[in-house]
């Protein structure tokens, strides 16, 4: 997964650490960086899931390191792509999203079922992250 940089030069995606107030740590966000002018920029889809992770946190943070992969399905799913199955072809990734994708809907069903509400909810969340990488990206 890529896209042009402004400066013309090809940006590849790769999991990132990025730094929040000199005292977080938040592992494994997909970001976008350029070799050339060493631009970067956040994964589009999964900013929204950054941002909220950065509000929950406060103004003034405790030290500390999150794994974004447990704040979002599509960066869980490019760690297990690229760590797991050293894998970073778009054609498997998309595979694997479409697979995740069914397994969350079974397990909606199960959810719904079941009558749990927050279940139900935190699997529609994922599905949500989801369905916004494959839209833009797919």
């Amino acid at each position: 997964m890529q896209k042009r940089c402004s400066c013309g030069d090809v940006m590849p995606m790769k999991l990132r650490t990025v730094i929040y107030s000199n005292k977080v740590e938040i592992d494994n966000v997909p970001i976008y960086s350029c070799p050339s002018c060493n631009r970067s920029e956040v994964f589009p889809e999964v900013k929204p899931d950054l941002t909220g992770l950065i509000g929950k946190l406060g103004a003034q943070p405790v030290k500390q390191t999150f794994l974004f992969n447990e704040w979002n399905e599509w960066a869980k799913l490019l760690v297990e792509a690229y760590y797991e199955h050293k894998h970073s072809d778009p054609a498997f990734v998309r595979r694997m999203t479409e697979e995740r994708i069914d397994m969350l809907l079974d397990l909606l069903s199960v959810a719904q079922a079941s009558g749990d509400e927050e279940w139900t909810a935190e699997i529609h969340k994922r599905l949500t992250q989801l369905s916004r990488s494959m839209l833009q990206y797919g």
